[in-house]
């Protein structure tokens, strides 16, 4: 356990060069944290701990507990908000004829731990592929312009390695750009998809299930049934059929509690904002990379409050010769240097290129 939990811990772990923005890192750092943790907490209560106690006469407890976890446990539709005490012991849980009223068998709980570390892993992908389509580019270009207290020397010789790399390489990151842009882009359609799985998981009950949580908080619950209950009873019903004595078919009855899902319930609420969270802020990550693409004054804009030391006249002689690309690796550049190293940077691009304009 404690080995698991080293893993997870280790994704904490800041990246010596920073290759893309804080709402890209909320995808691949802290949800995989939060995924991979809750399934780590729900595969022990499920295997180590006891996810399932049944109540029932002439039977051999263990015997219902392994059966009804196997084969799942239901609800009575109907009885979901009847009178407790009254109508129902529990929210679903009271008689009702089989083929007329109808029920809701719950299969998912076995499958909980499973499924949050597939989503997990979904949400490192977009991370992998651009890590690996990115290359280590950033890295090698800032290989020592990260330290502050860089020999007078050593720092004019990188800052002109970094000019020769831009002269020579100059209109060829616009793929660059496109492959990061496809990873945001991964990243909204990957958080979409994962709620839409859920959605499904749960036979169409978590596509409003915050709301309807948010909700019954605000009221008085007797006015509104428990959609927690609803989605994650934690008492349910289980029939186990067997041969009696004579060969007739006898059905047992079993009041099953479900402990894992006051657990469960808990985490698939705090999923749904946290989901729709992050599917909002990468919606505003794509317009605004949308923007930038578009709009040379928004890139200036950019690059001028990035590096507030240069002048503006550099900045629009850099922001004239350089496309999208260019200015993405710039930019990439000025995250990871010193502000006064990439203020000299700046500097001497624009000279580079104030030269060839007067030479024309």
């Amino acid at each position: 356990m404690i080995d698991v939990f080293g893993s997870v811990r280790g994704l904490l772990k800041l990246d010596a060069v920073c290759i893309d923005n804080n709402i890209f890192r909320l995808h691949y750092k802290v949800t995989v944290i939060v995924l991979a943790t809750f399934s780590v907490i729900v595969t022990t209560r499920q295997y180590v701990g006891d996810p399932i106690d049944c109540l029932v006469h002439d039977m051999p407890t263990h015997i219902m507990d392994s059966y009804c976890w196997v084969h799942s446990t239901f609800t009575v539709n109907n009885k979901v908000h009847a009178r407790i005490g009254k109508d129902a012991v529990q929210p679903g849980v009271g008689p009702y004829v089989e083929g007329k009223d109808e029920v809701t068998y719950h299969k998912y709980y076995q499958w909980v731990c499973f499924v949050l570390f597939f989503q997990a892993v979904c949400f490192y992908i977009p991370r992998y592929l651009w890590k690996t389509l990115e290359g280590g580019r950033i890295q090698a270009l800032v290989a020592n312009l990260r330290v502050v207290m860089l020999d007078k020397e050593q720092k004019s010789k990188s800052i002109s390695q970094l000019v020769e790399y831009f002269i020579d390489n100059l209109h060829t990151h616009n793929i660059y750009l496109m492959w990061y842009y496809i990873c945001e882009m991964l990243n909204f359609v990957n958080v979409f998809t994962q709620m839409t799985f859920l959605n499904y998981f749960f036979e169409g009950e978590f596509g409003l299930y915050g709301l309807d949580v948010f909700r019954f908080t605000a009221m008085d619950p007797r006015e509104r049934g428990d959609p927690m209950s609803r989605i994650f009873p934690k008492v349910a019903k289980c029939t186990f059929e067997q041969y009696g004595s004579s060969g007739t078919i006898q059905k047992v009855d079993g009041l099953c509690l479900l402990p894992l899902n006051v657990l469960n319930e808990k985490i698939y609420v705090f999923l749904w904002f946290w989901f729709l969270f992050i599917a909002v802020l990468s919606s505003f990550s794509l317009v605004y990379r949308t923007a930038v693409v578009i709009s040379s004054k928004f890139r200036f804009l950019l690059l001028r409050k990035k590096s507030r030391l240069s002048p503006r006249n550099k900045l629009i002689a850099i922001n004239e010769q350089f496309n999208i690309g260019d200015w993405f690796i710039l930019c990439q550049i000025g995250k990871n240097c010193d502000a006064v190293i990439f203020n000299e940077l700046i500097s001497n691009l624009a000279n580079h290129f104030n030269g060839i304009i007067e030479d024309v």
